[in-house]
């Protein structure tokens, strides 16, 4: 029988908060003495409401601080939380040799912000762009039960041994990306997921292995604007 936390399963359920909700801006979790996860709160949220949150996963050798950009001032601008968590070693442990500490690390983060924010349940999306686009695939796809959305930027792959849920996925490719090749990357993937059911968006955007702003405009609004339901 497989092992659910080394295939990836996450150990996580909406709960009132037990804490205070901490103050707009970034913050710095304070729960690893490296590579710490950090949480964008935005000017004006409602702690007393439902409130989306967006996981997003950094690429390969990158970090929190580097990928917050992508989504960060949509977050202000459209207030929902946004969560970077970090993997302990350079990339996502799911890259190297499968489920492990990156897992465990993510299941504390996210227990963390919901002890201080009400959640919504139907808005809770994985997000990320290359290495971090392969992570919220094979995830966001063994943890659909919670996750609701996904948005995947040029990934790479999808290693997935246990599926659960039914998350409606965006998926964005760049047609002159030289590190990952679009017919590799997002066609395959797009392809796949349609094969097997999922509720896939899919663009292509002329340009090179990095997240195009103009389609991650596309991709929040249609986290946002989907009246979806829990899974």
């Amino acid at each position: 029988m497989i092992d659910l936390h080394l295939a990836g399963r996450i150990a996580f359920a909406h709960r009132l908060p037990t804490l205070a909700a901490l103050p707009p801006g970034r913050h710095a979790l304070g729960l690893f003495a490296e590579r710490d996860a950090l949480l964008h709160v935005p000017r004006g949220l409602d702690p007393r409401r439902p409130t989306p949150l967006v996981v997003l996963f950094h690429g390969g050798g990158g970090s929190a601080e580097k990928i917050l950009p992508m989504l960060e001032a949509h977050a202000e601008a459209r207030r929902f939380l946004l969560l970077a968590p970090q993997s302990l070693f350079p990339t996502w442990d799911v890259v190297i040799a499968g489920h492990g500490p990156d897992r465990e690390r993510l299941e504390t983060a996210l227990a963390a912000v919901a002890s201080r924010f009400l959640l919504d349940p139907t808005h809770l999306a994985f997000a990320g762009h290359s290495d971090g686009g392969s992570y919220t695939l094979s995830s966001g796809l063994t943890n659909g039960d919670f996750v609701t959305h996904m948005i995947v930027s040029s990934a790479g792959f999808l290693t997935v041994q246990v599926q659960t849920g039914a998350p409606r996925i965006f998926v964005s490719h760049g047609t002159r990306d030289e590190q990952i090749a679009v017919g590799h990357g997002g066609r395959s993937h797009a392809a796949r997921l349609r094969q097997a059911g999922y509720d896939i968006t899919y663009v292509e955007y002329d340009g090179p292995h990095a997240y195009d702003p103009s389609v991650v405009v596309r991709a929040v609004d249609f986290f946002l604007d989907d009246p979806a339901t829990p899974a």
